[in-house]
């Protein structure tokens, strides 16, 4: 090989990185794993012998062992989720990830114990949106909405007017009812 071991590897690694956030323990376990399979790779062909894959195949195992024993709550870290169906880490687990391994979102949650409402996404990414949501007024928006909500039921339901339960008043100081909703004509 013309290029240093050590420059390959450390190429292989610094592309592993820029694809999926790494720690930086992570990086130097990845940078030795690639760096030795490298070597096993010279070696064999330099001396025209093959590769013994078992050694391979038994890290994967164990791999796999270790992230069976990882419990759900475990799984869904400050940085990262790990999926407890292949291991994979990631920021998010979408719902197009997990039509790879044939489930939903849904079922993911019921099949390892999370509860519907838990986002299936890093502890950071879930307060980052949380964040930003609070900024832009999203909760008190939801209440307000909420309230109209209420004021078109009982509305719809004919028993008081809306006014009157909430006693909200618009910026002008009036006292604001909402539009009834329009229905369809079914036409036959």
């Amino acid at each position: 090989m013309s290029r240093k071991l050590v420059e390959i590897a450390a190429e292989i690694v610094q592309n592993q990185v820029s694809g999926t956030p790494m720690s930086s323990d992570e990086i130097s376990s990845s940078l030795r794993k690639v760096f030795s399979t490298l070597q096993e790779l010279q070696k064999s062909e330099v001396e025209g012998s093959v590769l013994e894959l078992d050694k391979t195949s038994e890290e994967t195992r164990a791999e796999e062992k270790a992230q069976q024993q990882m419990s759900p709550p475990d799984s869904i870290q400050q940085d990262k989720v790990i999926c407890l169906e292949c291991g994979t880490e990631m920021r998010q687990l979408t719902a197009r990830h997990l039509a790879s391994h044939g489930i939903t979102p849904r079922e993911y949650r019921k099949k390892y114990g999370f509860p519907m409402k838990t986002p299936l996404s890093a502890k950071s990414l879930t307060k980052a949106r949380s964040k930003a949501a609070k900024k832009r007024g999203l909760p008190e928006k939801l209440v307000q909405f909420i309230e109209a909500r209420k004021q078109q039921k009982a509305l719809a339901a004919g028993t008081e007017t809306p006014a009157e339960t909430t006693g909200q008043e618009d910026k002008a100081g009036s006292k604001t009812t909402p539009r009834p909703r329009r229905r369809k004509k079914i036409v036959g």
